[in-house]
This record gives C-alpha cells, structure tokens and sequence, in this order.
C-alpha cells in the first residue's frame, strides 16, 4: 500500500531528534530519518530518536545517511578506509533493525571521484552482504552529481550485482540531472522501493507540493502500473518552504494524490 510520509532531512541543519519530534507533533506517521552525523546512532540522542518513534506510534520508513564521505570512503581503493565506513554502516543497521527501517539510502559516487565501475560494483555487493545479515534492504539513489544520476549505470548497476539491486528515485535529483522522472520509472519500476517526491516548475526544482506543475496524478499512476507500493517521502531543502505546516500539508495532499491514483 503506498503511502504519504515526510523526511527529517527537510529541517536540516536543525538536529535529527528535534526535526523527528516536530514531525510526530504534526500528526506525521510515516517519516524518513536523515542521519546527520555518526554520534546521532548511539548514545542519548539514538535514545531520544528511539523514545520519539514510540511516543508519537511512528513508522520508519527509511534511514538516510549524510552522505559526502561515501565517495572517499565506501568506494576508494584504500582498503583499511573501506572496512572502516562497513563497520559505521553495520552501526547503521543494527539501528535500522531496531527501529523497523527497512531501506538504508545510498547516494554512491561522486562523479568527480573517477571511482572505476568495478570498483563500485565490488564494493556495492560488500554492503549488499552485510545488509541482509540485518534484513536491511539498500536502496540506490538518482543523484545528479554521482554516477547514479544515469539510468544506464544504474541499470548496470543491476546487470554486475544481481536481483538486490534496488532504487530510490527523487524526483528533484532527476530533474536536476535532465531526465525525467517518468523516464526513470518506465526503465527502472520494477525495482524502485521508495520515493523522494517534491514539486517543481520553471521557478525552482524543489518546491512544496502543489507550487510547481508536476503531474503527480500521472506519475503516481505509472508507480502503481509498476507494481510500486512503497513511500512517497516528501523531501525538501530548508530553503524551499516557508512555515513547517507546509510539510503537513504537503503530505496529505500527496495523500489525496495516491488515493485518487488507486481508483483509476
């Protein structure tokens, strides 16, 4: 069953614990957590993420991890590096487990990194294996400055490691990277498990929903078409909105979107 949900990324720099607990005041259920910093899943602050989760009876959709150190770390030929991050990312999900988060979002590469197809894929299966240890599915992100801004890689991606292989798809980053999200959808469906939604028009690529000219009626037909029963998270940069209501009712607007999608 899709459902409506909204990312704690969309407060960012504000801390984790503090944007989820606004999140379950708004009335939002289904959240995405945006880990911002290694300490945030350990200690008192996991603690409080913990106690929040059950205060307010939310549903974890996701993790997302602050990403810039994946290029320099997950996927560099340095070997000690490599083993290093793993063993954050095992941190990660062992949270996820506990927690109910079953997709862990990965941004990948930066293109400027040069990092080589083989090394990726070789390093994409590593994290594949330690990811099912905890029943934790990784999901691949469309980036626009990472070699996932490219379906064809991203199709390769699935062609060197095998039936695992699964996407998010976000609909800024596809923007951003000229390609529609449509195109994404119609050559990768069937494997896509989530979704980072915003609206966007001429004015801006990341807006609140309902302030661009995006259809979403019709993307939102051509998920189900696929079979796609996941998350529509709405997730959105700090700048690009106004008052925090703005994610509420971007969420249950998105809600009407799906619900009218399942009767036609």
């Amino acid at each position: 069953m899709i459902k409506a949900g909204v990312s704690s990324a969309s407060f960012y720099p504000m801390h984790t614990e503090d944007a989820l607990r606004i999140l379950g005041e708004m009335g939002v259920r289904n959240a995405e957590i945006f880990i911002n910093d290694f300490s945030e899943a350990s200690g008192a602050v996991y603690a409080e993420i913990r106690r929040i989760i059950s205060d307010y009876d939310m549903n974890i959709t996701s993790l997302h991890p602050y990403s810039p150190m994946e290029s320099g770390y997950l996927f560099s030929e340095y070997d000690r590096r490599q083993d290093s991050y793993l063993d954050k990312y095992r941190r990660y999900f062992e949270c996820m487990s506990e927690i109910g988060a079953r997709f862990f979002i990965l941004h990948g590469s930066i293109l400027s990194s040069g990092c080589p197809d083989d090394l990726y894929f070789s390093q994409y299966t590593r994290l594949l294996d330690i990811a099912d240890s905890f029943g934790v599915t990784i999901a691949q992100e469309n980036i626009c400055y990472c070699k996932s801004k490219s379906i064809d890689f991203l199709r390769r991606l699935k062609e060197n490691c095998g039936e695992r292989v699964k996407y998010v798809l976000d609909i800024k980053q596809a923007v951003r990277a000229g390609v529609s999200p449509f195109d994404f959808v119609e050559a990768l469906g069937e494997d896509i498990v989530h979704v980072h939604v915003s609206d966007n028009s001429p004015d801006g690529d990341c807006l609140p929903i309902g302030k661009g000219s995006f259809d979403f009626e019709e993307f939102t037909r051509k998920l189900r078409a696929k079979g796609y029963d996941g998350a529509m998270i709405l997730e959105l940069y700090r700048r690009n909105y106004g008052d925090y209501s703005e994610l509420y009712d971007g969420m249950k607007k998105m809600e009407e979107i799906i619900a009218k999608s399942a009767k036609m």
